[in-house]
Formats: structure tokens, C-alpha cells, sequence
């Protein structure tokens, strides 16, 4: 076991010490790179302008009435966001992201949930939040983060701004003086679901501010490090590990103008870090080989560079970066380090990306733990791992079977308060301070945790053995002909037997390639994809063979955090 010192951070207790503190630390360095014009060239805001406006803007809202009322947020990521969400939970209230993609009527639904007294929305919620506004008595400020004026019952951001602005210069502190209690609930967050399956996550600058101590003690960011914000911000893993981390520790936050826009964003921002979700990686790393394999002589050239990079690499030299320029190029050329969350990657892809010279390491947490469990070092990885608990959270194994699977369960500073008024499923969740995950694993000797599946998911068959979709999944995945995959129990022929199906959703550019045919018939696509799965088989014992399989023309549908939606549960 490797026993490496934890890079040194900063002490913070709020989020409002933390704005403050990173405002004087790095004043006239770069937090953000925004667009005001699609396609336009990047424009700087720095840490002192990031600060006053947060400000300016708390001090607005308290003026309005709203100290210790509840805000929520929706739009898409923009700087406004963070100022908004900043401003009100470092002084004014609590504040509550809210999902973009929801119907309307799941966002009306939340706010009622919620108590919201008060939204911040862009230009593209205009109609949904306004239709709405009407039938929510608590609903009192609507406020649209794109109109110049304010008129009739919809205030301007940008009114609330110079008000605030106004008021500050006046003398107005209510904002600037309040105090936090860092152990209240500030942020109410919903997991993704329908609106009566989602749970209502009470966090606490306390969770929050221990998740970013501890984080960056085990990974390095530093302030020249520039992130591309590719994630929903409204989900806790993008706001706290590609937002309040990245002002923790004086970075700038370039936004990305949508996943098609990726690769020119990463050039024009000199993107050092990315934080990203298994499938836009996996992607990511298929699309290298895909275009290798389309010419010969460069898929040899590429599998010859890294033979020749790993040997030179066991005697201590490193030549990844000149090798494999073309690769880093693409990335933008100043590509350091990917970072994987929302779910458990390929191993194949995170080695890949090493292979290439760009470290790439993956985490496990959860919205409830605000949401960090579990971190690769960059100094200490296990790349089939989730990582290794965060210094001060402890992670053990619930009820272990006899190969040391069971429940993840853990306790810390950043468990969460509770679920907003459900005590029972609360209750149920945490149980002597410990927070039960859901997710199935196992701890190595080192310390290492690592994830077999969620615990719904599990396919139990009738002799008692269990088989998680997860595995068999990746392995699938793997094939070039296919794009996505589910793994699910199915009735077998005899009495309560169960037997491994899956749905899979083909990448067809691949297989009319594979099958020199533009319009293969449906017997042709099943017969290559079966093939596919018979090699997976082989690899696999017995009892956890596919026996079943589906093939579906569309792609699976997702969660805003790109994770597929299972059915089967």
C-alpha cells in the first residue's frame, strides 16, 4: 500500500469564507470564460467581478424579501447560474436547482415540493415558468435571467444587479454581514426520477465545504487549470466537483456551448481538465480507434506507438505527449487529466487514455454525500476501481457474502441532512450515522472500493447466485458494433428460474460497414450482434450466459446526466 501525503488545501467552513478567501487569493485571475454570441470568442470574467456581482445580487434578493425564503434555479449552465446559486445560499436563503429537461409538469411540481418563493429562469424556460407562475401560491418573484427590464410581475437579472449594486454602495450589509449556519440546510436538491420517485436531498455548507477540502486534498487542481463545464449544473456532481471546486481552488471555468461543440470549445479555452460521464468518454476513446481504423497504415502506426511508448516507459522515459500529439491535439492540446463520474467506467478506456499520455481517473459518490465517496489518486489509481475513500469518510462493507460483496455504506462530514420531509425513507437510509448506498462492492487490502453493481439491479438466479447487469454490460460495450447496452433478469422455462436478457442498441454505421450493406435486413443485424454476445459468453461462467436478445432501433432514453433510464427494475 502506497502511503503518499495528501496535497495541502485550505481551510473553509461556508461557502460564503470560501467566495470570499478565493476572491482575495486570485482577484484578478480568470474564473470564468463565457460566450455572449454563439460562435463568438471567449470573454473573461475574473474573481473580483464574480465576487461583487454574487454580492451585489445577494444583497438584492434580501432586499426583495427573500432571507431565508427558498430559490430555485433553472436554465441551462451560464455565468448567471453561478451567480445566482452563490447568492443565495452564502447569505440570502436556500437555494434549489432545478433539472432543465423536466416537464412542465414535474417543474411545477418541484417548486411545490419545494416551497420555492422565488425563480431564477433563462429565456428558454420563459414560457413553461411563466404558464405555471399563476398556480403556485408561494411563487412569489419570478426573475428572468435574460430580459433587460423588469415589467409587470417578471424582474431582470440584470435590474436586480445594479439594484444591488446601488444598495451596496448606499451602505446596504444585510448580504454582506449575514451569517451562516453551516450545518442548516442551504441547498435541496432532487435526484433524478419521476416527480414521486425523487428524493429531496438536504445538504449543508458543511457537507459541501468538506467534500472540497477533501477532494483536493487527494487530486491536484490548481489555479492554472482551465475546465470545460460539459455537465447539467442543477446535478451535485457537476456543481460541486466542475463548479465550487474550481473557485475553491482559483481555476477557470470555461462553458462549453453544447456536446457537439466539445472539441472546438476544448481548443479555444486551452482546456487542462474535463470533467466528464463514462459515455461521453467511452465515446471519446471509440472515435480515436474509429478514425485510426479507417486507414491501415495509421491504425498500425497508432498500435506500434504504443508499443513502443510502454517499453520506453518501464525504463523511465516518457515520450506519450510527442507520440501521440495528433490525440492531444484533438483534445485542444493542453489536455492534462479526465476525470470519470455518474457511474463506473470501462478500465480499458481509463488505461486507453493513459496509454495516450492523458491521465484519466474516476470517482463514486452519490447526491446524498455531496457528493464524493470514494477518488483515484493521481498519484495512487486503481483504474477498475471507484478509488479510495476520502480522508475524512469512512466507507465498509454491509453484510458481505462469502466473496466479500456487499452493501457500500458510509459515514462522514458530508452524509447529507436527511431527505426534506420523508423521516421514514430518511430513517431507512441512514441508520447509526451510516449512509446506505444502494450500490453493491467490495474493499481490497489496500483500501481500494470497488463497485459490482446497484443492488436493485442484481439478477438473482434460482440455485441463489447473483449476476450484476454492470459486468456483462461493459464487456458488450466493448464491441465496435455496439453503442449501448441493458442487462436484465428474465423468466426462464423452468419454475422460478431466471435467465440473463439483454437489449441492445446497435451502432449501425459499424455493422452495414461490417455487413458491406446500406440497408441489411433485420435477421442479418441480429445474427452479427448474436455473434457478439456469443463471444461475451466466453468469457463468462455458465449461470451468467445471455440467453436473450433484443434489438432496439433507437437509443436508450437517459437521465440528464447521461445515464440510461433502466426499465427492468
Amino acid at each position: 500500500m502506497k502511503n503518499i501525503p495528501l496535497y495541502e488545501v485550505r481551510q473553509i467552513s461556508t461557502l460564503k469564507d470560501m467566495l470570499e478567501s478565493s476572491a482575495r487569493l486570485y482577484a484578478d485571475e480568470v474564473a470564468f470564460l463565457v460566450k455572449t454570441e454563439e460562435g463568438g470568442p471567449y470573454k473573461s470574467i475574473t474573481y473580483r467581478q464574480f465576487f461583487d456581482e454574487v454580492n451585489a445580487l445577494g444583497t438584492a434578493l434580501i432586499n426583495l424579501g427573500l432571507s431565508g425564503k427558498r430559490v430555485a434555479i433553472i436554465s441551462e449552465n451560464r455565468y448567471e447560474w453561478t451567480v445566482a446559486y452563490l447568492a443565495v445560499v452564502n447569505g440570502t436563503g436556500v437555494v434549489v436547482p432545478l433539472d432543465k429537461e423536466l416537464p412542465v409538469a414535474e417543474i411545477k411540481s418541484l417548486l411545490l415540493r419545494s416551497k420555492a418563493d422565488a425563480v431564477f429562469y433563462s429565456s428558454s424556460k420563459k414560457s413553461e415558468i411563466e404558464s405555471i407562475a399563476n398556480e403556485l401560491s408561494d411563487l412569489k418573484h419570478l426573475i428572468s435571467m435574460d430580459d433587460d427590464k423588469s415589467e409587470d410581475s417578471v424582474l431582470s437579472y440584470k435590474a436586480l444587479l445594479n439594484k444591488g449594486f446601488e444598495l451596496m454602495k448606499n451602505g446596504d450589509r444585510n448580504f454582506l454581514d449575514a451569517e451562516i449556519d453551516k450545518e442548516a440546510m442551504n441547498i435541496l436538491l432532487f435526484t433524478s426520477g419521476t416527480t414521486d420517485k425523487s428524493k429531496a436531498v438536504m445538504l449543508s455548507h458543511r457537507n459541501i465545504c468538506s467534500n472540497l477540502m477533501d477532494m483536493c486534498s487527494m487530486l491536484y487542481i490548481g489555479k492554472n487549470d482551465v475546465f470545460l463545464m460539459i455537465l447539467p449544473l442543477h446535478h451535485t456532481y457537476a456543481c460541486t466537483c466542475g463548479f465550487l471546486c474550481q473557485i475553491y481552488r482559483g481555476c477557470t471555468i470555461a462553458f462549453c456551448e453544447g456536446l457537439r461543440h466539445i472539441v472546438k470549445n476544448l481548443k479555444e479555452s486551452k482546456t487542462t481538465v474535463l470533467l466528464s460521464v463514462p459515455l461521453i468518454l467511452e465515446a471519446m476513446y471509440k472515435r480515436i480507434w474509429d478514425q485510426a481504423a479507417k486507414d491501415p497504415k495509421q491504425l498500425k502506426k497508432l498500435k506500434l506507438g504504443l508499443k513502443i511508448s510502454r517499453a520506453l516507459k518501464a525504463i523511465g522515459i516518457d515520450v506519450r505527449k510527442k507520440l501521440f500529439k495528433p490525440i492531444h491535439d484533438t483534445f485542444g492540446g493542453s489536455i492534462r487529466l479526465f476525470i470519470s463520474g455518474g457511474a463506473a467506467i470501462d478500465p480499458k478506456v481509463v488505461q486507453g487514455f493513459q496509454d495516450f499520455g492523458i491521465h484519466c481517473v474516476q470517482g463514486y459518490g452519490l447526491t446524498e454525500c455531496s457528493p464524493i465517496i470514494a477518488l483515484n489518486r493521481d498519484v495512487d489509481y486503481r483504474n477498475s476501481s471507484a478509488g479510495l475513500p476520502l480522508p475524512n469518510t469512512k466507507v465498509k462493507i454491509y453484510n458481505p457474502n462469502e466473496d466479500g460483496i456487499g452493501e457500500i455504506i458510509a459515514k462522514g462530514p458530508n452524509i447529507m441532512l436527511g431527505y426534506y420531509e420523508n423521516e421514514e425513507l430518511t430513517k431507512e437510509a441512514i441508520v447509526d450515522g451510516w449512509f446506505h448506498t444502494g450500490d453493491l462492492g467490495y474493499i481490497d487490502e489496500d483500501n481500494f472500493v470497488y463497485i459490482t453493481g446497484r443492488k436493485k439491479n442484481v439478477i438473482v438466479t434460482k440455485n441463489g447466485k447473483n449476476i450484476y447487469p454492470e459486468e456483462i454490460e461493459t464487456l458488450l460495450n466493448r464491441s465496435p458494433f455496439i453503442t449501448e447496452c441493458v442487462i436484465y433478469g428474465k423468466e426462464g422455462e423452468g419454475e422460478g428460474d431466471v435467465e440473463v436478457a439483454a437489449e441492445i442498441y446497435p451502432d449501425m454505421e459499424k455493422v452495414k460497414e461490417e455487413l458491406k450493406n446500406e440497408n441489411p435486413a433485420k435477421e442479418q443485424v441480429y445474427k452479427l450482434i448474436e455473434e457478439e454476445v456469443h463471444k461475451v459468453n466466453k468469457m463468462l461462467v455458465l449461470y451468467k450466459y445471455v440467453r436473450h436478445i433484443t434489438i432496439r432501433e433507437t437509443e436508450f432514453e437517459k437521465t440528464t446526466s447521461r445515464k440510461i433510464i433502466r426499465k427492468y427494475n
